[in-house]
């Protein structure tokens, strides 16, 4: 009897040790989990206060309690699509084409998990997106939305969206307008418009360049006229007859054949008779 009390105390480790390793083959992916790249947990605790609100689970492998069970939230960018019918300020129906990029907010993972769920994008990302684009484009004619007001309605857009998602744990990054459609007829006008204004804009342009150069022609020409004056006012007759004396003493002095006549009629200046050979 003492043998076999000794036995059962020798394999009762043994057989302790098998229904561990058997527990643990059974219950392997009840109590480990593996968060993949880009991605992060959110704990739900069964028999305690639920959703962990306080802690976000990083990428990698983890242990929990076979009764509990872990939540997995992408946590990269992510995209949404809407095409929308929205009416303009007066009253045009236009259909836009708008996306935002979102993901979770990773720090706020559990209440986001708790308060919202894991199909927050359609409970409060896409209503909110369509919600600010019909309130923003409302605001603007068919003209400025499809012309001049594309980038001021597309910030606007994103202000508001992302206002009504930060109470809701989701980070906005961008919203693009990738396309705006007007009714026909109403584009034709506004093309045909934007047009005229172009047009209007290259004659003001070649006006104004035609005028400048014609003030810049005026003004050259009084600086010559002003110079011709200053210049006729400083040549007095004995300036002139300076130099025609010096101009006549070089050439006598030149070995040029000639002949110099003293005493012009008119003003008393010498006249220089012959050819240069």
């Amino acid at each position: 009897m003492a043998q076999q009390e000794v036995n059962l105390k020798k394999m009762f480790p043994i057989g302790l040790v098998i229904l561990v390793l058997i527990l643990l083959f059974v219950f392997w992916s009840r109590i480990t989990v593996t968060v993949e790249a880009g991605h992060a947990g959110v704990l739900f605790k069964t028999f305690s206060n639920g959703v962990d609100t306080t802690h976000t689970y990083s990428e990698g492998f983890h242990f929990i309690a076979p009764w509990n069970n872990m939540i997995i939230y992408e946590t990269r960018q992510q995209e949404t699509a809407e095409d929308m019918n929205v009416l303009s300020s007066n009253g045009l129906e236009i259909k836009a084409d708008v996306s935002a990029w979102y993901r979770p907010k990773y720090e706020k993972l559990g209440l986001l998990h708790a308060r919202i769920g894991k199909d927050y994008l359609r409970r409060v990302v896409i209503p909110a997106l369509r919600a600010s684009a019909r309130s923003v484009i409302g605001r603007y004619t068919p003209e400025q939305i499809y012309s001049t007001k594309r980038d001021a309605i597309q910030d606007e857009i994103f202000e508001e969206t992302k206002i009504i998602l930060d109470e809701k744990f989701v980070d906005l990054n961008q919203v693009l307008i990738r396309s705006i459609v007007l009714p026909p007829t109403i584009k034709t006008a506004i093309e045909s418009k934007l047009k005229q204004e172009q047009e209007s804009l290259e004659y003001k342009f070649k006006l104004e360049k035609a005028l400048k150069e014609a003030e810049r022609q005026r003004i050259d020409a009084t600086g010559k006229a002003k110079a011709n004056e200053i210049l006729n006012a400083s040549l007095t007759d004995k300036i002139l007859r300076e130099k025609g004396i010096s101009a006549t003493v070089r050439l006598a002095e030149s070995p040029n054949a000639k002949v110099v006549i003293i005493g012009n009629s008119k003003d008393g200046m010498p006249l220089i008779l012959g050819d240069s050979k």
